[in-house]
């Protein structure tokens, strides 16, 4: 699948979300028990999500090998107090490159790599966090919309 990049500066969303230090690679793994307890917690606070969508936001390890840090969350109509392991927490705001993944979640390494190509090629510098956007999943997995948004520095 070809990606079409593009340049946008987007404002901060807000989230409620789970915080976890995942190694790099195992995002798969840990997702769901931490998604699970977003929404758990978002059924018992009427009225603080409406159409949220499920954002990932991951912080890239400065070090080889080290994991990542990642804001597994549900977008939210206001900021809230903490509860047990759930935080308020928005995404970046500024400049990013992104772009639009059509198909299974599984694949979504191809649309990370062709933004990280493109910053490169054209010499933008990555700022180091990056976050996906997931669409309402349907039946067919083929057209599942995912946006992946790249901070640049």
């Amino acid at each position: 699948m070809g990606y079409e990049i593009v340049l946008d500066d987007v404002a901060a969303c807000p989230i409620a979300a789970v915080h976890r230090s995942v190694p790099v690679g195992q995002v798969a793994v840990a997702w769901r028990p931490a998604l699970d307890k977003v929404w758990a917690f978002l059924r018992g606070h009427d009225g603080l999500r409406t159409d949220g969508h499920n954002i990932f936001v991951y912080h890239h390890p400065v070090l080889p090998g080290a994991p990542m840090a990642v804001d597994f969350g549900v977008e939210v109509s206001r900021s809230f107090e903490p509860e047990d392991e759930i935080v308020f927490t928005q995404t970046p705001a500024g400049p990013v490159a992104r772009t639009v993944h059509v198909g299974p979640p599984g694949q979504l390494a191809a649309a990370n790599a062709a933004i990280e190509a493109w910053c490169a090629a054209h010499r933008r510098p990555l700022a180091g966090v990056s976050w996906e956007i997931y669409g309402d999943p349907g039946d067919d997995p083929a057209v599942f919309e995912i946006q992946v948004l790249y901070l640049l520095g």
